[in-house]
């Protein structure tokens, strides 16, 4: 279909922008002057996809190699996807409008479970065999990363490669072997899968064999052709010498993050026992104050952003926050720029902070307890007080602020009603707090928000083996606190518990679990994370069909001698170091951070970050 065409039916649906492509920052190269073509995909929409980070940082990187073009791909909504079907249009990439058909590389991030279904259903609009097994030596090849990597067994049998961990530099180093093949004419799909899989950072699927025993669980994973075991990821050890883009293309509509990101750290010493990201990362490195003030400078130069973030798992834990702010403040008051710290945490929320805050940052501040008891906070480690919550909400208060918003999990291990509703208490005790202070604006209510969401258990954290809830039991938790909430000072907001529900199933499953979400697309799943879309009867009936019981991976307690389906996949902290604080949650004992004491997690295998700073 030629572009006049293709551009009049932009304008039958909502947003066009979502598929003009042709923004400023974007890359367009010629055809015949490339050697490798990546089709940058994120299985969701364009708003959301023009606000991920790491499609910003890969899609500068790729750009700049002159024999490879990257361009991105993005989940239409549901008008154009029907429209696309209308006229036979297949998916195509917004900067050569080429369809998928096209590219060598076809590349998806996986950031969370309810995303899967959009990845199969992307591939089926760009005619791409939905198997890896199908694929021929002409078709596109087809890897993932991104969070949801780190347990990819519900879709391997539908992606050629996973990149384990960081990409920087592991991406690159496949392009340039699938190049190499490809010039010494050795290329076959299967032979450059043999080959991909000795660069650490790349996991193979189709190279290893799962078994299983009676009773469902994991038997054995065994690798074939020479595959290694276990697979291990990738880290950036220096962020100072890692890739950051100067610039990335500046969306024509509004996005969900619609401003410049500058990442300061990556990884978090904390070891909250459900936070996935915090272990994940490991170890903490941070980039200089130095680099990230020059870095961030001339992203805002590049790009015209009037805003600007600095993006962390928790930016006060950067342990040289004042003299950035002070440097970075300089520049972004005189140029006019909007300067945020999210992601604070209570603990080390201080005076000299607040008033730094104060200079760039006027809206409310949020803050996450995650749980309304000391018991509970103490069984997550979260190693905070409620007397530390209270003083921070004071000095917010006295400061001037008059909006805190907390977040705060339902369904964590070991809760009780009790620890339900001390969520409500511990809110009330906060709008307590801000009629009590003499300083407080006078004429001015105090709001507080309590925003819930349902735990899931995630692979590679210490909760992995514990049980999520049923989602009867979510909902009758959520009324609890509803009910026993009386203040209008405060509001609550929570999530879907039939979302959080098939969120638990996915994140835990194996490769069994593939032909459901297949099943569950050709029913018309698709869009999952968008409530108006979610078809939570159609996947139950997915299950039913294809006889698998979502209760098993879901909300069944595992052994801490189960073979995980993960287990064969090495993220740098050890599965001894998960059961240990597996067990002293059920004790309810805490562990320190990893800058007031080494809890021996494995990731000082990297040789760099904080496991070797000098205490």
């Amino acid at each position: 279909m030629n572009n006049e065409k293709l551009e009049g039916l932009f304008l039958t649906v909502q947003k066009p922008g979502r598929y003009a492509g042709g923004e400023v920052g974007s890359t367009v190269k010629e055809k015949n002057k490339v050697a490798l073509r990546f089709a940058f995909c994120f299985p969701d929409t364009y708003e959301i996809g023009m606000s991920h980070l790491g499609i910003k940082i890969l899609y500068e990187q790729f750009n700049e190699r002159p024999e490879i073009w990257c361009e991105r791909v993005f989940a239409p909504w549901v008008d154009f996807e029907q429209v696309m079907q209308e006229h036979n249009i297949p998916l195509f990439a917004l900067e050569s409008r080429d369809p998928l058909t096209a590219f060598n590389f076809i590349g998806f991030t996986l950031q969370y479970e309810l995303s899967y279904t959009n990845v199969l259903n992307m591939l089926r609009m760009g005619n791409i065999p939905l198997y890896s097994a199908e694929r021929g030596d002409d078709c596109p090849i087809v890897v993932a990363g991104g969070p949801c990597a780190c347990n990819p067994e519900p879709i391997a049998d539908f992606i050629d490669l996973f990149f384990l961990g960081e990409g920087e530099e592991v991406d690159l180093e496949v392009l340039d072997l699938y190049l190499k093949m490809k010039k010494d004419g050795s290329y076959s799909r299967r032979q450059f899968l043999i080959n991909a899989a000795k660069i650490k950072g790349v996991y193979v699927p189709s190279l290893y064999r799962v078994s299983y025993r009676e009773d469902g669980t994991v038997a054995t994973v065994e690798p074939l052709c020479g595959a290694p075991l276990p697979i291990e990821k990738r880290i950036m050890p220096k962020l100072d010498q890692s890739y950051y883009p100067k610039k990335f293309p500046i969306p024509y509509i509004d996005i969900v993050h619609d401003r410049a990101v500058m990442e300061i750290f990556r990884g978090c010493i904390r070891g909250c026992r459900f936070c996935q990201a915090g272990y994940l990362y490991r170890p903490v490195r941070e980039k200089s104050v130095e680099c990230i003030n020059n870095q961030a400078y001339t992203l805002c130069k590049n790009t015209g952003y009037d805003e600007l973030s600095l993006s962390s798992l928790s930016s006060s834990d950067y342990t040289g926050i004042q003299p950035l702010l002070e440097q970075m403040i300089g520049w972004t008051e005189q140029e006019k720029i909007s300067l945020s710290l999210p992601s604070l945490r209570i603990d080390n929320f201080s005076p000299e902070l607040l008033e730094k805050m104060k200079m760039i940052r006027k809206s409310g501040l949020t803050f996450a307890p995650e749980a309304g008891t000391q018991r509970l906070r103490d069984v997550i480690n979260k190693n905070i007080t409620e007397e530390e919550i209270l003083s921070t909400c004071e000095l917010a208060f006295e400061g001037g602020y008059t909006t805190v918003k907390l977040y705060f999990m339902l369904g964590l291990p070991t809760e009780t009603d009790e620890d339900v509703l001390g969520i409500g208490v511990l809110a009330q005790k906060i709008v307590d707090l801000y009629y009590q202070n003499p300083n407080r604006k006078k004429g001015k209510a105090v709001s507080v928000s309590v925003s819930l969401s349902t735990f899931v258990p995630k692979p590679f954290t210490p909760f992995a083996f514990c049980p999520q809830i049923t989602r009867e039991e979510m909902c009758r938790r959520q009324h609890l606190l509803i009910e026993s909430v009386k203040s209008r000072k405060i509001s609550l907001s929570w999530h879907d518990s039939a979302t959080s529900a098939l969120e638990g199933v996915l994140a835990r499953a194996d490769r069994r679990v593939g032909p459901v979400i297949l099943k569950a697309l050709n029913k018309g799943c698709k869009m999952d994370g968008w409530a108006e879309c979610f078809k939570p009867e159609l996947w139950q009936q997915s299950f039913e069909e294809c006889g698998i019981d979502p209760a098993f991976y879901a909300n069944r307690t595992r052994e801490v001698t189960e073979v995980l389906p993960w287990d064969h996949l090495d993220y740098g902290v050890t599965k001894a170091f998960f059961v240990r604080e597996y067990q002293k949650a059920q004790q309810a004992k805490t562990t320190p951070n990893c800058r007031q004491q080494c809890a021996g997690c494995g990731a000082n295998k990297y040789g760099e970050g904080v496991c070797f700073e000098k205490r």
